[in-house]
């Protein structure tokens, strides 16, 4: 399994503390049966993250894990926030894209989804890039699954904040838009190996399974969709939002 959104990388923004706080990640992921972890600092304005040292960076914690025996691959990318985007070139963005492919883990702005979001994606898409929607759990409102749809239908694909199924007070709207065929892939947003959001992803599939579509595609949601964004292919859903 891949892990699309984890904020692995030591020292950069509000993730792991050190090298040893983004070992005990990459355990977590190992114990879990996650074999990649895509990092994905914030690339947003309230985060000093530079773009240009991301790979040595990967670089060093992947160095760093091998040397530990721990066998788990952490790849390129970015949490890149809605408002910062129309900053980036596209040098910039294929050094932030999930695995070095061609897909952007995009950050709505707080609040409702707008407009504003819809415009991001066709910016991405007329660079070249596909957009993976970040944190639907935190826009759960009536017209949230409308806009999703929308986004869907521009060829956006929505990334799921894994431990949200498993938390009392938002499962039932995440599951919610699952059954609408509105969640594609998983990612656990974890930020640290000691505390908040563990790097798990198991917890989720087991709900998921329980629900159509989702039960009928769950080897596309786990397997086959993380890999292709991450090699940078294009992806379009077995199923169709309802």
């Amino acid at each position: 399994m891949i892990d699309l959104h984890c904020h692995i990388l030591p020292g950069l923004d509000d993730g792991a503390a050190d090298l040893d706080d983004s070992a005990a990640m990459a355990l977590q992921a190992q114990g879990d049966g996650i074999d990649a972890v895509c990092a994905t600092p914030h690339i947003r304005h309230d985060h000093r993250v530079s773009i240009a040292e991301l790979a040595e960076r990967v670089a060093e914690v992947n160095a760093d894990l091998e040397r530990r025996g721990i066998e788990v691959t952490v790849l390129p990318g970015g949490e890149v926030a809605e408002t910062r985007l129309p900053e980036l070139d596209p040098a910039e963005l294929r050094a932030v894209a999930l695995g070095g492919g061609s897909w952007i883990l995009l950050e709505p702005a707080p609040g409702p989804l707008s407009g504003s979001v819809e415009a991001a994606v066709r910016e991405l898409s007329a660079a070249g890039f596909g957009a993976l929607i970040a944190h639907p759990e935190r826009h759960l409102d009536a017209r949230a699954p409308a806009r999703l749809a929308e986004l869907a239908a521009h060829g956006a694909l929505v990334q799921a904040t894994a431990a949200f199924f498993e938390h009392p007070e938002a499962a039932p709207g995440m599951l919610e838009l699952a059954r609408r065929g509105l969640i594609h892939v998983l990612g656990s947003d974890s930020h640290s190996g000691t505390h908040g959001r563990p790097v798990r992803l198991s917890g989720a599939i087991e709900r998921l399974g329980a629900v159509e579509p989702m039960r009928s595609n769950l080897d596309w949601i786990v397997e086959h969709a993380p890999r292709a964004i991450t090699r940078g292919e294009p992806v379009r859903a077995p199923f169709r939002p309802s």
